[in-house]
């Protein structure tokens, strides 16, 4: 079995049950959801928008490749209804990546892991450091928790309202 790390958002219509949904979904495609972190409230990154988003990190053991995974995660996206742009940041119903996969170090053109913009993001460092803070970086050599601590991303990102 092979262990990942996935990152769950939304911020369109109900948060939390799109979540929920995806959780449900991703557990009946051959992933076992072994772990969670809570989920937080984080503000949009890379564009502008008054909703926030509820992200939320997993830990999933699988017996599908990276490539599979992704392919069945993206029919969840577009079962859910998202549609996605050519480019750009947008608002989701649901948003799934795969942030890292075991150690390995994967650069195509339809899937990169580790997700190269994780060591960016407060919003997608903060739910992963709190299920795996030691898990150490394959292409940065660096823990998650080494990885928040130096990023430079000034996004708000609370927890019960507390902002971390």
């Amino acid at each position: 079995m092979a262990m990942a790390y996935l990152l769950l958002g939304s911020n369109i219509g109900n948060k939390i049950a799109n979540l929920e949904k995806a959780k449900i979904e991703i557990g009946q495609t051959g992933i076992q959801i072994t772990k969670a972190s809570l989920v937080y409230e984080t503000e949009p990154w890379g564009f502008t928008n008054p909703e926030i988003f509820l992200n939320q990190a997993l830990e999933i053991e699988t017996l599908l490749k990276p490539d599979q995974v992704l392919r069945r995660l993206q029919f969840i996206e577009k079962h859910s209804g998202r549609i996605k742009k050519k480019k750009g940041y947008e608002s989701r119903i649901i948003d799934i990546d795969i942030l890292l996969y075991e150690n390995e170090i994967i650069q195509q053109e339809d899937i990169t892991v580790p997700h190269p913009l994780l060591a960016l993001r407060r919003f997608a460092l903060i739910p992963l450091c709190e299920i795996a803070p030691s898990f150490v970086h394959p292409v940065l050599k660096k823990e998650i928790k080494e990885l928040l601590k130096e990023c430079k991303d000034k996004g708000k990102v609370w927890h019960n309202k507390r902002l971390i």
